[in-house]
């Protein structure tokens, strides 16, 4: 598995126990885990903890975006890993200062909830981010590259006629 895989591995691992847990974890041991899980590599360690604060802190920005796109389904109803596999895509496709390409987004999402999640969730996750990417795109007038030595979000050039 590639290192960036497993941190938003842990990452959702984290956020898993932060959705069900109603006491609060304190951080020390949330870096410990984090910590063992990642065998000491600091810098995915520092990844995994950059995803889990991240839907943290953007959450009430989160939350409504899936309520509006996962028509039919209340958040509180979803299987608590595939909300979180969501959120932690939604956080990855809006809030990241480090964004990845759709295709990278959804790709991860839809392996941690194969991993995770039900024989449903696979779909259920694809559908809703694309979903997402595809409102962001449409909204900001952007399209993602998929070539990762691109910068993933640039404006579209307008088309220059013959001349």
């Amino acid at each position: 598995m590639a290192r960036r895989s497993r941190a938003r591995e842990v990452a959702l691992q984290l956020l898993f126990q932060w959705d069900q847990n109603p006491t609060t974890v304190p951080r020390p041991a949330i870096e410990v885990f984090a910590n063992g899980r990642l065998l000491g590599d600091a810098e995915m360690v520092a990844y995994a903890l950059t995803l889990y604060d991240g839907v943290v802190k953007h959450k009430d920005d989160i939350d409504p975006i899936l309520r509006q796109t996962a028509t039919n389904w209340r958040l509180e109803r979803m299987l608590p890993v595939d909300r979180n596999v969501l959120r932690l895509g939604v956080y990855e496709l809006l809030h990241d200062t480090t964004p990845q390409p759709l295709e990278v987004v959804i790709n991860e999402a839809v392996e941690l909830s194969r991993r995770f999640g039900s024989a449903d969730s696979p779909a259920f996750v694809n559908g809703i981010l694309d979903r997402i990417g595809k409102m962001r795109i449409a909204d900001f007038g952007l399209r993602i590259e998929s070539n990762p030595d691109q910068k993933p979000l640039t404006e579209t050039p307008p088309s220059e006629p013959p001349g």
